[in-house]
Parts: structure tokens; sequence; C-alpha cells
């Protein structure tokens, strides 16, 4: 046989089948994860250690968690992992089904730096689940003894649906592996009329916050004329954020703003010209820390992905500033809003109506009640324009409708009276003193942030020099020259401010001639 036909025998006979058998008898393990949630898909569950642990849980906008104990170098822990997440997926990330509800994380025991963290719960096997409300994991301890704990170990939860049976039964929801996002809302119990669940709108607030920022960046919208506004809305937010951590990150971008975005960017080098064009020395600074946003609404969210979000959430933020302003800084307040959302709403028709409605204004807010009622009646006007446009176009949220708000229910005060003045409308007689007192509660006093600010006027005692300017009652240190309309109204503050100013002007001075 000539060796060329004996060259293709052997291709026949021997390389053909070793590649088919190959092709066909692939390890089954893959398969078998595919079977309990995509594997190449990236870890929701939180990885924790010493150093992240009392921080994450902290600042959690969940109600429970789950921490997952085990070590890397165990068997059973890594075929649990699976099963974890697919648990994890349904609460954790801004793809989750049920965000806000469940904080699920993992510490690994056989790293040395958790040896003291895993000894301070108790950890006895691999894997162990603990549960309770995030708060108390916090700098505390846990013994399988102790008794009236609100952690508790999981003691059954060797399975996804094993875990989430538990989770259920401690939570009386109807969880499911197969919950879809937007699509089954009605898993766990919920009293729409409870004024607690403000409470939890903080943690949209800093989301609507950090989105803000991002949008200003992304579409380059700081410009020599928009420099102003911008620098005084981050003044507002500095004094009257609920959000400590958001008032920390406004303050660091204000006195950092004259070398992020040059007044007269002609005067730069043409290294930081370069620098500032691309956008990468912003990057370097998070509005309210580096945790937000989320990619996640909780409080904001709606039934639907195109629903509430971003809108409520800024909604909820401008209520919250209302009333925290003091009486002399309403008026200065109201033109800082009215001017944000002209320069920086990036949707064109609700820039439009607002500003216009803020230009129909004609006198002059004296006090923090004269602000709040006005943006309240503004927002409710909002609403009753969008209810129709809704209705008639079905894009309606068919849970959360558009509403005349607080609804009666909220606030049975609130109401002198109530009439239907058309068949499509209601005529409503407002309690405004009753309305004033209700804002300030429900925005004030209720709406808290987990960083411990208890109240509008709350008593603060971290009055570090930075926390000096992160919870002062008016605006923050920048140029002098932008800083006038809000602290004007403030002598005590302006003092400060120039203060602040000088010290960071003087310190860069002097990093640049060492």
């Amino acid at each position: 046989m000539a060796p060329r036909s004996l060259f293709f025998l052997f291709l026949l006979v021997v390389i053909i089948p070793i590649h088919g058998f190959g092709a066909s008898f692939r390890p089954p393990g893959r398969s078998i994860l595919r079977s309990l949630g995509d594997s190449d898909a990236p870890d929701v569950a939180v990885d924790l250690n010493a150093t992240t642990f009392d921080a994450a849980l902290k600042g959690s906008p969940a109600t429970f968690a789950v921490v997952e104990f085990f070590a890397h170098w165990c068997p059973a822990c890594r075929n649990y992992k699976p099963h974890y997440e697919k648990v994890a997926r349904l609460f954790n990330g801004p793809e989750a089904v049920h965000p806000g509800i469940v904080f699920m994380a993992r510490v690994d025991c056989a790293m040395k730096v958790n040896t003291n963290l895993c000894d301070r719960f108790s950890v006895s096997h691999y894997p162990m689940l603990l549960w309770g409300p995030p708060s108390k994991f916090v700098s505390s301890r846990w013994d399988p003894k102790q008794e009236k704990s609100e952690i508790q170990s999981i003691d059954d939860g060797r399975t996804a649906e094993r875990l989430l049976n538990w989770i259920n039964k401690r939570m009386g929801s109807s969880f499911s592996l197969d919950d879809e996002k937007f699509e089954n809302e009605n898993t766990l119990p919920r009293n729409a009329s409870d004024p607690e669940q403000i409470a939890r709108a903080i943690y949209d607030v800093e989301e609507a916050t950090a989105n803000a920022f991002e949008i200003i960046l992304d579409h380059k919208m700081i410009k020599p004329d928009t420099r102003a506004p911008l620098i005084k809305f981050l003044q507002l937010l500095v004094a009257h954020h609920p959000s400590k951590r958001c008032r920390k990150g406004s303050a660091e971008i204000l006195i950092n703003f004259d070398d992020l975005w040059p007044s007269n960017p002609f005067l730069a080098s043409s290294e930081e010209v370069i620098r500032l064009q691309e956008g990468d020395a912003a990057k370097n600074y998070w509005i309210c820390g580096k945790e937000v946003p989320r990619g996640y609404w909780i409080f904001c969210r709606g039934s639907k992905n195109e629903t509430r979000g971003f809108s409520c959430g800024l909604w909820v933020l401008l209520h919250s500033l209302s009333v925290r302003v003091g009486d002399g800084e309403s008026q200065a307040a109201f033109t800082t809003i009215c001017d944000f959302i002209h320069n920086f709403f990036i949707c064109e028709e609700c820039r439009r109506h607002f500003y216009n409605m803020c230009s129909r204004v004609s006198t002059h807010f004296n006090s923090t009640r004269d602000l709040t009622l006005w943006l309240w009646s503004t927002h409710n006007k909002v609403n009753e324009r969008l209810m129709k446009e809704e209705k008639a176009l079905h894009t309606e949220d068919p849970v959360f409708p558009k509403v005349m708000w607080p609804t009666k229910q909220l606030c049975p005060s609130c109401y002198h009276s109530l009439s239907r003045a058309s068949s499509s409308s209601m005529q409503i007689d407002w309690n405004e003193d009753e309305v004033f007192h209700f804002l300030v509660n429900h925005y004030g006093n209720i709406l808290v942030s987990s960083h411990m600010d208890s109240s509008v006027n709350g008593n603060r005692n971290d009055l570090s020099l930075a926390d000096d300017i992160a919870a002062s009652t008016n605006a923050v240190a920048v140029p002098i020259g932008a800083a006038l309309g809000i602290a004007l109204a403030s002598c005590a503050f302006g003092a400060l401010a120039c203060f602040w100013r000088a010290q960071q002007k003087n310190r860069k001075q002097r990093k640049t001639w060492n």
C-alpha cells in the first residue's frame, strides 16, 4: 500500500475516533453546575473579611442578612456555593429580583485575617449560616447557647430550595427561585399606608444623588455657565442632605471643584486640559461613597423597569432638602433647586414644566414652611398632569399609580374636605398646617440615614473639622464668589466657609511649594 494511502487509513482509524470520543465525553460537572445557575455569571453574594464586615453590614439597606461562614479548601463548601448563589441572585446585585430585603454575604474562615471574626460568631463547622438584622452583626458576638439573640443559626439550608424555604418561613414571604424581575411583586406582605416605609428611602435618595452626578459627568454638563448652579446645589447637599456620606462626598467635590473644573481652562496646563477633557479626575470622587450607586431601588422601585426609580428618588431628595433648610435659607434654596433642575435634569419636557412653575412664583420665600409647601404643591401638580397623560397612553404603573399626596389614609388630618370635581378629578380642601407638619415628620424625622442622622434639627456630635463641613447648617467652602448666594443666609457659616476655603488653599499651596 502506498504511503499516502497508509496515512489516510491512519487518520480514519485512529485520529478521527479519538477526536470524536473527546467531543462526546466531556466531564459532566459543568452541565450539573448549569442546572443550578450559570457558572459563568459573576458571584453576587458579597465576600467579606475582618476589615469590611462591620462596614458592609452597617451600610446595608436590607432588612435581614444571611452570612455564610466557610473555608475555601472545604469540598462541601465548594459544592454548596452554587446553591447559595442561586438564592443570593434573588436579593443581591443590580439584577436582583427582590433587592434590599435580604443581604447575602460570605466569610472565608480559612483566611488568617478572618480568624477572630469567625471566633466572634462561634463558627464550629463549614458551611455555617447565620441569619439576623444586618445591624445585629456589627461589632457583636454570637454564641449558640445565647438566649434571646436576634441572630439565628439556619439549620436547614443545605440546598437552594431548602434555604429559601427557611427564609420564607421566617419572613412570612413566598419567594420562589423561579421569580422574575418585576413580575413577582406580591411575594412579601406590604402596607402602603405605613409611614415607616419612608425610612428605607434614604438608600434611594443616595442612589438618586449618585445617578444625578453620573449623568452630569457622562453628558459633560459642567460648563462655564453651569458651574455656579452646580456649586450652589452641592452647597445645599453638603448642608442638608439626609445622608452623612453624601454630605461628605459633596464636600470633597466642592473643595476640589476649581481643580476639577477650572473657571478659566485656558490657564490650565496642556496636561491638565487633556485630563479634564477625558473626565478621569472626577472619576476619583464618589458623591455618596464607593458603595453607591448600588444599581437598584428599594422604596422607589416600580412594578415595571421603566417606572418610578430615579425620578422618585430625586423627588424624595428635594422634599428632604426642603424641610431641612432654615427660614433664612428658604429663598436661596428655592432658586438653587430651580436652577439645578433647569440646567441638569436631562428630561427636556419635565425640565421645562418644572422651571415654568418656578418662574411663576412672584413672592419671596420667608420660611421653611413656604418652601416646603410650594414643593409639595408643585409635586402634586406634576402628578395631576402625569395622571391624565399616563392613563390616556396606558403607561402608568399599575401598582403605584399617581395620586394626590399625601393620601387620606396616610394623613387624615391633612384634609379639610374631599369631593369629586368631575368624573376624572377630585377637589381637595387641604389643611396646610397639618400638611406641613406631616411633611416635616415624613421627610425629616422618619427619613433617616443609616449613619445616625435622626431628625431635621438633630444634635450632631461628630464635629471634626471635616464633619463640621458635612453637618453644618449652610454651604460648604467653595470659591468665595460662588458661595455668596447661600453663605449670606448664615453669617456663622459664611465665616466657617471662608476659613475652610482658606485652609484648603493654603494646604494646596504648601504641597506645591514642597
